[in-house]
Formats: C-alpha cells, structure tokens, sequence
C-alpha cells in the first residue's frame, strides 16, 4: 500500500509539472498568436473611412485555437497611455467584415471609441473547415474571444468593452453577452434570430413538415460528404433576378450582389459568398438566443431596426423578452439593409449616446431607463 501511495504521488507530481507546464506554453503561446498590421482602408473597404482613423488587421486565437481575423479602428487623437472603451462588431450572417460590420466600426471609431470588426469563423479570413459551416455556438465564442484580445490590450479598458451585432450577428451576440458578462453594453441593428428564421421562417410561414424535409435533406447531404462526395450549399441571396423574385430577395441582392456591398473573401468565389452549407445549416433549428435573454440585466440592450424592416419582428421579440434596461428604437423610412451602410440612415448618435451613457468610466451596470426620441422605452 506504502508503494501504490508513492507512486500515485509521485504520478500526480508529474501530472502537476505537466499541467503548469502545458499552461506556461499556452500562455507563451498565446502573447505569440495576437497580429497587428496597420494597412490602407482603401485596399480593404469599399466606403469611405475618416482621414483620422488608423487601420489594422489583426489576428488572435479563440478558445479552440482557431484564428479569428479582424479589422482593429484607432482615432489619430487616442491617447494610448490612457484606457479607453472598445467596442465590437459582427457581421451579418453570411457576410465578412469588410462589409457593413466595417461601417459601424469605422463610424464608431470616428465618434472616439476603439472598435474591432471580426470576421466569424469559418467565413472571411477567420479560420475554420470546411468553409461557410454554420457554428453558432462559435460565432459567440468568436465575440468572447474579441474580448480577451480587447481587454488586454493596454489602452483599452476591460471594463467598458460594447458590443454590435447587425443581422444575423445581433443573435449572436445577444447568445455571447448571456454567458460573457465582459460585454458591459449590447446593441443589435436590423437583427435576425437565426434559429427562428430558420425554424419558422418570416412571420412564422414555415410549417413544421417543410421543417422536416429541410432538416432530413441536410442530415442526408452528410453521408455525400462523409464519402467524398461535393459540398452543397443552401439559402443566401440570389445571383440574378427575375420577376419573380420576391422583395426581399431583391434588397439582399442590391447590396451584396453590385458594386455597394459585394465582397469577395480570399479563396472564396462569388459563387459561393453568403451562401451557407447546407448540411451545417439545420445547427441553427438548435439555436435559440432569446431563451434566458432577461439574465443579461442590468447589463443595458438597445434593438435598432427599421419601420419598413421586413425583420422587425425578431427585434420586437427580443425587446418583449429581455429585462430592463432596454430600448427599442425604431428608425423611420428604413428597411432591413438599409441600415447595413447607409450612414443618412444608420442612427449613428444614438449608438454613439448609448455605448458613451453605459461605458462611462467607473459606470456599474445599472436598471437605469435609457432615453430615445422616437423609441419605446421599457415599461
């Protein structure tokens, strides 16, 4: 017994010099994997960015050790000895950060935050096989993991770090804010809750056979790829236009299919942009962030949408289901994509009045009731 009580010690010994050991390197590693890159707006964006904004591409790790790219925005007049806020951005689903997430971080940088606009994983230049899988469970990672990379940066106070989602990203991080409660200020733009879209669709005109049948062809479409087989691909926007292509559709395609909004991503393809794969898609019918939404109070939620947004729904839901504090503001004569990048229209005050109200230096979280002319307050 004296020898078997020896050698557990002498085991857990070296299970312990292990362990600090692996969590030494993780540590090394870890300072290693965060690039920072200044580059040139104009070879990355497609919109005009401020005269007094720098640019970086960076890079860090996620919790699974996956790189997350991102575009980091620094006002010229930033004092850097100082600690400021920070605020994220996510794209739409489908999108990459070159595209409307870059507008927000770019004009919110502009109004004197740091803001850092990511590309999810598994799209744009973050990592992640086979590309375009649907991973919502990443996606909040990915904005925790902006977290970690914001809050220990020097100039950056970890305690006044925001948060934006557009589009399908407002599910997202609403889904990261419940489990991270380092994202002080949350606010969602044109928001999309991708498991409802995809469960009910619009005004809930999905049945629950077609239900069925999309989720039995998705599980299907994984024995073609377990063999070998070609990777197919589902929704997104359209590659062209007839008549009869439904309304929505057309104002999709308007942006990410001309000029205003088509980017393509390195080793990617126009083909295949905003496209999602179909056999990954059917994770979002078990995505359900609005569950458990009112645990983010006091931490504040702002839900910006339009009065023409033919997803407006999903952003009444969540302002019906979260805690105070909480604002819905409704922005007139706007539809769904508008509020991607037309700036005329994009309520950038009121985002700019919000994250300067609620990332105050020294500002706990509070109940208090945000003010909004034009918007419904909480009751």
């Amino acid at each position: 017994m004296k020898h078997l009580t020896i050698i557990i010690a002498t085991s857990l010994m070296f299970l312990g010099h292990a362990f600090a050991q692996t969590t030494q390197e993780q540590k090394e590693q870890s300072k290693r994997t965060v690039e920072m890159e200044q580059i040139n707006p104009k070879d990355y964006t497609n919109f005009k960015v401020s005269d007094n904004i720098t640019m970086y591409k960076v890079s860090f790790k996620n919790q699974y050790n996956m790189n997350v790219a991102g575009h980091l925005f620094i006002p010229h007049n930033l004092d850097t000895n100082k600690k400021h806020a920070a605020i994220i951005v996510g794209h739409p689903m489908g999108a990459v950060k070159e595209q409307s997430a870059d507008v927000y971080a770019s004009n919110m940088a502009d109004r004197g935050f740091i803001t850092l606009a990511i590309d999810l994983s598994f799209w744009g230049e973050s990592e992640g096989e086979p590309r375009n899988v649907v991973a919502p469970d990443m996606y909040a990672e990915d904005f925790s993991a902006a977290v970690d990379l914001l809050g220990t940066r020097s100039f950056v106070d970890r305690n006044r770090i925001g948060i934006i989602g557009v589009c399908g990203s407002g599910s997202f991080v609403i889904s990261a804010a419940k489990i991270d409660p380092r994202m002080k200020a949350i606010a969602t733009v044109s928001m999309y809750d991708m498991g409802a879209a995809n469960r009910n669709a619009l005004h809930h005109s999905l049945t629950l056979e077609q239900r069925k049948r999309l989720i039995a062809d998705a599980a299907e479409q994984r024995y073609a790829e377990f063999t070998g087989g070609k990777t197919e691909y589902t929704s997104g926007t359209v590659h062209q236009l007839d008549e009869n292509t439904n309304p929505i559709q057309r104002e999709f395609y308007e942006f990410y299919r001309t000029p205003r909004g088509e980017y393509t991503p390195e080793g990617s393809s126009p083909e295949l942009t905003t496209h999602p794969t179909l056999s990954s898609n059917t994770k979002f019918m078990n995505f359900y962030p609005f569950n458990d939404i009112e645990t983010i109070s006091p931490r504040p939620m702002l839900f910006i949408t339009g009065d023409k947004a033919h997803s407006k729904e999903f952003s009444e839901d969540a302002y019906k289901l979260a805690a105070e504090p909480k604002e819905l503001y409704i922005v007139p004569g706007a539809g769904h994509v508008d509020l991607y990048d037309k700036t005329d229209l994009i309520p950038f005050d009121k985002l700019t009045s919000f994250f300067n109200e609620h990332l105050k230096p020294g500002k706990p979280a509070s109940i208090a009731k945000i003010d909004g002319t034009g918007s419904i307050k909480g009751k």
